[in-house]
């Protein structure tokens, strides 16, 4: 194990960030340190950064990740626990009766799987749809007074909705005293231990707006991401309609079956989709390179 960048992220052999106490608190220092970031957090209203993270954080949360195994598929992300009400990493699979089964992806059985399997890339997370939360009642005032109800939208709907906006809700509050915010920083480290750095980039670069290439550029400066994985030279793939309406639903079996219905090349490298609406806000190569140099990074 090493570490790296400015705050020391413990990283593992195979240069993603170690799923530990450590990382996570850092992270938690991370994506509430405006000075890293020169103030520039992105749009929200007064006290959405008092204890909340970062605007990029809501994007990054919603990212999710594909693997093929011997038997098929896999969906890697971080869903709701239904009655708990917090937030994990898992990983679906289709088993042979065709039904779908999601397992925590910290387990032995999780792991498991995405160790026996390709990585074959990543996918955005819907700003549409609904939210992995259905039919949660959140207080008026919750997260700052953003409810996450109020971001459950029909799959095809094209108001404000889906898994990125339930994820700004979530992130209002990334304290440890915030078992919500708390409960899904941990998932996403979790999540970034298996999929690593490019998947967090990947998804960063998906806007040149809201400062996500400054915030990008902190995650490269502190450690969370190595550069080269920011400089990762790759072009988004468009999200098919129908796929993006089973992503909405962001239920795992329909999210899985999204992903099995994605053009992937298992011996051809990675890739990363992201939906129509938002692809030519990508931040190409020498963009996110010309960013990091005007950093000093």
């Amino acid at each position: 194990m090493s570490v790296r960048g400015t705050y020391r992220f413990d990283i593992q052999d195979d240069g993603n960030i170690v799923d530990n106490t450590e990382n996570i608190e850092r992270a938690r220092r991370l994506f509430r340190d405006g000075t890293i970031i020169g103030g520039q957090w992105g749009p929200g209203r007064q006290g959405d950064f008092v204890y909340g993270g970062w605007h990029c954080l809501c994007h990054l949360l919603a990212g999710s990740g594909a693997y093929q195994s011997n038997s098929g598929y896999l969906w890697a992300a971080i869903t709701h626990a239904g009655d708990e009400d917090r937030y994990l990493a898992t990983v679906t699979t289709r088993e042979a009766d065709g039904t779908a089964r999601t397992v925590n992806l910290d387990s032995s059985e999780g792991r498991n799987l995405v160790e026996q399997a390709a990585l074959l890339g990543y996918v955005e997370g819907s700003s549409m749809g609904h939210i992995s939360a259905r039919n949660v009642q959140d207080p008026p005032n919750a997260f700052n007074s953003w409810p996450r109800q109020v971001f459950d939208q029909t799959a095809g709907s094209n108001a404000s909705g889906g898994t990125v906006w339930e994820h700004w809700s979530t992130t209002r509050d990334l304290r440890r005293s915030d078992p919500i915010g708390d409960s899904v920083l941990r998932a996403y480290i979790t999540l970034v231990s298996a999929l690593g750095g490019k998947f967090v980039a990947a998804v960063a670069r998906g806007r040149r707006t809201y400062n996500h290439p400054v915030q990008l550029c902190a995650l490269v400066k502190a450690g969370f991401i190595a550069r080269e994985e920011a400089l990762w030279d790759t072009t988004p793939y468009r999200i098919p309609s129908d796929a993006g309406r089973l992503l909405q639903e962001a239920r795992p079996d329909d999210c899985l079956r999204a992903v099995e219905s994605l053009s992937w090349t298992p011996s051809g490298g990675q890739r990363y989709f992201m939906f129509s609406r938002k692809i030519n806000s990508w931040s190409d190569r020498r963009s996110v390179e010309y960013d990091l140099n005007l950093q000093g990074i």
